[in-house]
């Protein structure tokens, strides 16, 4: 049978409640003991994916198909494992699914209330990642902040979880914030206290405080914290900012965290925790190296959690090739303006992410152009590869007019068009391609030699695709079709033939990149972009010794003409 460990939050939001949830999973695996991470959010939309990135960050997606929280790509990151849809819960679900059942009459017309039924059916899916994942303990951590309204239904079930399995099967982390208070110059503690007495009052008292602070915590103030809220002095555990996250579980095991849970839990542990590799991660990620610059040119830059997995993504394939990735966020619509080069001129490589709606569309079609004409390394992910096809069709066959009919639906080029068993769909939610889908590699393309292996998996948010209609023009001009779904024949992975780097995606492998294991796309990528920035700064010269000149929206001067659509 599983045991649980619940992590809650106090004082304030976002102080890392996943990141300590994903951390106490990687040191529980790195003791042998199998694991898996559950999110409960307390919002009332179905999943994450019809809200805007500015709103709630990035939206992950697993490989079954479901639309989550961010904080899931924080759980695969750190415990190396796939996830599924049982590992997010919003109130959304659970509300939708209680009423429908009320509708179809399974509470034989009896009064449906809160309790028990919202919080039966909250515990039945944490019980239910239990079964599905056979993992001997199930981290779930409750979104939101103690004293919130609507976490109340979560936090009463995880009180009955506990009742049901027993206390020394279900333990409570609870992740608390210590201000500072610069004209005394000492942190409180009293934020906590009453933050921990608001979860008494409901019926649960923490086993482990993580106090997360900006400053270092003494003694003294561990010892204040243990008396006043009745938790053992070694489970009051110190979270002062470090400066990545993936030292978090490295500190935790240096608190002896593991060692508690695995006592307090009587968890069988193969022996002490192996984090030598994890531990050579963080050496790596903290001894000085070369900066590379690449530039993200995005709908929702301003907010980087919008695109979390890239920057992880990115820094991971970074440690790979022994460089610091220093991100440029550029806004797509600067690039719509004049002078708009300059947030282009220092960067060494540029990817274009995902994203919906037109906003934006021709500063990443001029990101593109520039990458293309300056032999700059390019990634296009999602987005980002249809925004390839149409900036080609445009400016190497003259295509004018060539669009995606998400933005223009009489283009007279749809390069990039919708997909079939999407064309009728009307509800937004949930209804997209979503998940893992397998992909045929074309051998003899850098996307085969890349990958190395014949078929891969990857994961996928869209509803555009590109057109067929127009593969055998597009590969006659040099951006070759390099993987292919082949149950519907679906474009999956574009190139540029006579380009040091420039691919693109229509899934999201950012999805599948480990600190310890990069993604083989982001990898080559940053190879490609450090190869340009080791022989200098300065842009690549035409043959005659003359700079290249700055892309313009025109076509080529070497255009093949415009050809028909037909």
């Amino acid at each position: 049978m599983a045991k649980y460990v619940f992590v809650t939050g106090g004082v304030v939001s976002s102080i890392g409640k996943g990141i300590t949830a994903a951390a106490i999973g990687r040191l529980l695996k790195s003791r042998g003991i199998t694991v898996s991470v559950q999110k409960l959010d307390p919002y009332l939309n179905v999943d994450p994916g019809t809200m805007s990135p500015y709103q709630h960050g990035e939206v992950f997606v697993t490989t079954d198909g479901a639309e989550t929280d961010l904080d899931l790509g924080h759980y695969e990151r750190f415990i190396d494992s796939d996830l599924t849809q049982s590992s997010n819960v919003t109130a959304g679900q659970i509300y939708t699914a209680v009423i429908a059942r009320e509708r179809r009459g399974d509470f034989l017309g009896g009064t449906i209330q809160v309790i028990p039924h919202v919080t039966n059916a909250i515990k039945a899916k944490i019980t239910g990642n239990a079964e599905e994942s056979g993992a001997q303990v199930v981290i779930v951590e409750v979104g939101g902040t103690v004293g919130d309204i609507e976490s109340l239904p979560f936090l009463e079930a995880i009180r009955q979880v506990r009742n049901d399995v027993g206390r020394d099967d279900a333990l409570f982390v609870h992740v608390t914030y210590l201000p500072y208070i610069i004209t005394s110059g000492e942190l409180k503690t009293k934020p906590t206290q009453h933050s921990v007495r608001e979860l008494r009052s409901i019926g649960i008292q923490p086993d482990v405080i993580a106090a997360r602070s900006d400053y270092p915590i003494d003694q003294e103030i561990i010892e204040k914290l243990s008396l006043f809220c009745d938790v053992e002095t070694r489970a009051v555990i110190p979270l002062p900012n470090v400066d990545t996250i993936y030292r978090v579980p490295v500190h935790l095991e240096e608190t002896g965290l593991d060692a508690f849970l695995v006592e307090r839990l009587g968890l069988e542990a193969a022996g002490p925790p192996d984090l030598k590799d994890w531990r050579e991660l963080v050496r790596r990620i903290e001894e000085p190296k070369p900066s590379l610059s690449i530039a993200i040119v995005g709908k929702y830059v301003e907010l980087h959690d919008s695109y979390l997995s890239v920057k992880e993504a990115l820094h991971h394939a970074g440690l790979a090739k022994d460089v610091n990735v220093d991100i440029e966020w550029v806004p797509a619509e600067d690039l719509e303006h004049p002078s708009w080069e300059r947030y282009l001129e220092r960067a060494h490589g540029i990817i274009v992410p995902g994203g919906f709606g037109s906003r934006g569309i021709e500063g990443m079609v001029r990101a593109a152009r520039y990458a293309r004409e300056r032999e700059l390394p390019f990634l296009g992910l999602c987005l980002g590869m249809q925004v390839m096809v149409i900036e080609y069709a445009r400016h190497v066959l003259g295509w004018i007019g060539a669009n995606s009919t998400e933005f223009d639906l009489e283009a007279p080029y749809p390069v990039i068009h919708i997909m079939e068993d999407q064309e009728n769909v009307e509800a937004m939610g949930g209804t997209m391609r979503l998940g893992a889908y397998p992909c045929e590699l074309v051998p003899g393309t850098r996307t085969h030699d890349t990958y190395a292996v014949p078929s891969i998996s990857e994961r996928h948010r869209h509803r555009f695709e590109f057109n067929n209609r127009f593969k055998q023009d597009l590969r006659d001009a040099g951006l070759v079709a390099s993987g292919i779904y082949k149950e519907k024949n679906l474009v999956e992975i574009c190139e540029i033939r006579d380009h040091p780097f420039m691919l693109g995606s229509q899934f999201h492998p950012e999805f599948q990149s480990r600190p310890t294991r990069p993604h083989p796309l982001f990898r080559e990528f940053v190879a490609a972009a450090t190869a340009i920035h080791r022989e200098g700064e300065q842009p690549p010269l035409l043959p005659d010794g003359e700079p290249i000149p700055a892309p313009t929206d025109q076509p080529d001067p070497q255009t093949r003409g415009i050809r028909s659509a037909s």
